[in-house]
Formats: structure tokens, C-alpha cells, sequence
């Protein structure tokens, strides 16, 4: 019977469960159908690659710095607030963009629409903490991953569409528009549906303030082997679209089928790991992610038609094999009473450090595409390693009744 409940339960007993999961859908369907054509929209404004490399790294910079300030938030406001507070800010990053078609309107307006993924994660995670028993964590955070990865799917899609029919330039300003649509759908949704949390007493939310007494050993050998990891994702990751199109031959559309076909193929194993890694530890489920994430920039190599663009992402939906159970032992590590600053702040060290190998991946993609995924995989490779040799698990808890 508890098979069958796991998903009802844990929205019925927390209704602010369902309404984050439209917010999801909602603020993430607007945001995918112009982001991951960013790269493309800034070459035909006149960007160069730098101004491409620019952007990735501001992406992760900007989303390291926000984290730890919004867990901090989340602790002293609530969920509520935050996500309303964040979905307006990430709306004035939308409407500079459609005002205004310049590359430099995209970058200053990205740094605002860059904070709500950021700030977004360490309160829905606390969310997800606090709605849903240990036992069942990976879960939790594994419906939250399976549902972000619909707009991630359809988004690309329908902004690949509107690129072919408005061309680059007005496409994307379209798909920013809708955007701010659907982002104004979210907040009447959150201020009309999401029930009013109590923010942590700031005696409580105090204890662990310093970021070194929120990271425990095992902690810090998970962030370090993420660390290696992000570089080996984040290395090529501007460049892939323009691999595939510029340097291919590939449509808009392909490669919003692409990106679909990658987002579908994470979304059939979410649940299923989730389960096992539950039951049976997530150690081995996270170094398998690893592997996946070392994997892409190799396939990504050799991929020169669509059929082997195909391969390749379907390596990179396998990448999310055990995404969400990475994000579920961050939570088990992490003290009882800091769960959002201390997932704010493994996302602050992590991004700022791998921000920095994403500002390079300019200078890499400009010595050759080989260099790029090669050096890419490199990081993998070493990262992998690490978390094999040195990565702790937390013995799964037996299942307990009534939860």
C-alpha cells in the first residue's frame, strides 16, 4: 500500500508541495523556451564567443552568489515571500531583454532573471525537507527534478519553433515575452494557493552560521567531486547549440527535438532511482551520474548528423541518472536546523569555483571543439575518481509506518 502512496501522500499532506510544482512548470516553461537559445540570440546581436563564455559564467557566478542569500531568506521569510520576491526580479530581467535587443541588455538583464533558478533551489529543497519523511527524500526531490524537467522539454520546442518562424532576433524576444506571461501566472498562483510558512526564529536559523561549521567531511568530498564534475558539464555547455547548429548544420528545431529527447530520457529514470537509491544508498546511483556527465563531451566529439546528436543526448538525460539523489544526500548531510543555508552554500563554493571554468571554456572553444570536450572530459574523469575513492553514503533508515 505505502508503494502506491508515496505520491498522493506527500501532496496531500503538504499542499504548498503541488503549487511549487506548477510554479515550476510555469516559471520554467517561460525561461527555457528563450534560454537555451541565448547563446545563438547573442551571435546574432553581434556578441563573439567571449560574450557567449561571458554569459555561461556569469550564469554560474551569479547563481553561486545568490544561493547562500536566499537560503538565508528562505530561513528568515519563508518560502512564500522568497519565491515571489525572486519570480518579480527574474520578470525585470525578462522585460530588458524584450525592450531592448542589444547583447549587452542581455547580459545586464540575466542578472536578474538568473537569481530565481538560484534562489529557487535552496527553498524548494527546505520545502522538500520539511514536507517529506527522510525515508523518502530522494523521492521528494525527484518529483520536484521530474516536473522541472517538463518545461526543460517543451521549452525548447516551442522556442525552436518560434526561432524558425521569427528568425533568431524576434523569436527569442517573443519567447521572452511569453515568459513574462507565464511568470505573472506563477505569482497568482503562489500568492493564491501556497499556504503562509513560518520562517525560522532567528535563534534558530543562527546556530551554524559560518560556512565551514555547516560542512561535515563527507560534505566536503561530495562538493569537491561536484566541483570536478560541473567543470566537465559546464566547460562545453554554452557551446553545444552552437556545435550542433553552427558548426552541423542542425535546425533550431532539431535541436529543440534534441534537448526533448534529452529531458524525456531523464524523466523515465528519476522515479525509479529515487526508489532504489532510497532503499539501497545513493552512493552508487550519484557515481553513475558521473559517469554519464563525463561521457557526454566524448559522444559529443564524434556527433556530426542528427543520429549520433541523438546518442549523445540521450547520454546527457542519462547524466540525471542520480542528479536528484545527489541533491537528496546534500539534505541528509546537511545539520537539521540549516537545511537551506547549507544547500545555499554548497551552491555558493561549488558555482563560484566552476564559474571560473566556464569563463575559459571561451578560450578552449577558440583552440578547437576537440579541445573543449576533451579537456571537459578530463575533469570527469578526475571528479569520478574522487567520489569513488573518497564519496561517504548515508545508510538508507528502514521504512516506518504512517509516514
Amino acid at each position: 500500500m505505502n508503494r502506491r502512496v508515496d505520491l498522493k501522500g506527500i501532496l496531500a499532506r503538504n499542499g504548498s508541495m503541488s503549487v511549487m510544482l506548477l510554479l515550476v512548470v510555469f516559471v520554467g516553461m517561460g525561461e527555457k523556451m528563450a534560454e537555451r537559445f541565448l547563446p545563438l540570440y547573442l551571435l546574432a546581436l553581434g556578441g563573439s564567443a567571449w560574450t557567449v563564455g561571458l554569459l555561461n559564467s556569469m550564469d554560474n557566478l551569479l547563481s553561486a552568489l545568490y544561493s547562500y542569500p536566499g537560503g538565508w531568506l528562505v530561513d528568515r521569510i519563508g518560502h512564500k515571500k522568497s519565491l515571489q520576491i525572486f519570480t518579480l526580479i527574474a520578470m525585470i530581467g525578462y522585460l530588458l531583454v524584450i525592450l531592448i535587443p542589444d547583447w549587452r541588455a542581455v547580459l545586464i538583464g540575466s542578472v536578474f532573471f538568473i537569481s530565481w533558478t538560484a534562489v529557487s533551489l535552496p527553498a524548494i529543497m527546505s520545502l522538500v525537507s520539511s514536507a517529506v519523511p527522510k525515508n523518502k527524500r530522494s523521492f521528494g526531490v525527484s518529483l520536484h527534478s521530474f516536473v522541472r524537467r517538463i518545461p526543460m522539454a517543451l521549452g525548447p520546442l516551442v522556442g525552436g519553433v518560434l526561432i524558425g518562424a521569427y528568425g533568431k532576433v524576434i523569436g527569442v524576444r517573443i519567447a521572452f515575452g511569453a515568459a513574462m506571461a507565464m511568470g505573472l501566472i506563477a505569482l497568482i498562483l503562489v500568492q493564491r494557493f501556497m499556504d503562509d510558512d513560518k520562517p525560522r526564529s532567528t535563534q534558530e536559523a543562527g546556530h551554524a552560521t559560518r560556512l565551514g561549521d555547516l560542512f561535515n567531511p563527507a560534505l566536503r568530498n561530495l562538493l569537491a567531486s561536484d566541483i570536478l564534475i560541473r567543470f566537465a558539464e559546464q566547460i562545453p555547455y554554452a557551446f553545444v547549440v552552437i556545435w550542433a547548429v553552427n558548426n552541423n548544420g542542425l535546425s533550431a528545431l532539431q535541436f529543440g527535438v534534441l534537448t526533448t529527447i534529452e529531458m524525456v530520457t531523464a524523466m523515465l529514470v528519476y522515479i525509479p532511482v529515487a526508489k532504489m537509491a532510497d532503499r539501497y544508498g545513493k552512493k552508487p546511483f550519484v557515481l553513475m551520474t558521473f559517469g554519464f556527465f563525463t561521457l557526454f563531451p566524448l559522444v559529443l566529439l564524434f556527433a556530426r548528423s542528427f543520429a549520433v546528436f541523438v546518442i549523445a543526448f540521450i547520454v546527457r538525460g542519462l547524466k540525471e541518472f542520480g542528479e536528484p539523489t545527489r541533491k537528496a544526500l546534500i539534505m541528509d548531510l546537511a545539520p537539521e536546523d540549516a537545511k537551506a543555508r547549507t544547500f545555499g552554500a554548497y551552491y555558493l563554493v561549488r558555482d563560484v569555483v566552476v564559474s571560473m571554468a566556464a569563463l575559459s571554456s571561451a578560450w578552449l572553444w577558440n583552440r578547437g571543439p576537440a579541445v573543449n570536450f576533451l579537456v571537459a572530459a578530463g575533469f570527469g574523469v578526475v571528479g569520478t575518481l574522487w567520489f569513488a575513492i573518497r564519496g561517504k553514503d548515508v545508510q538508507a533508515e528502514p521504512h516506518q509506518g504512517g509516514q
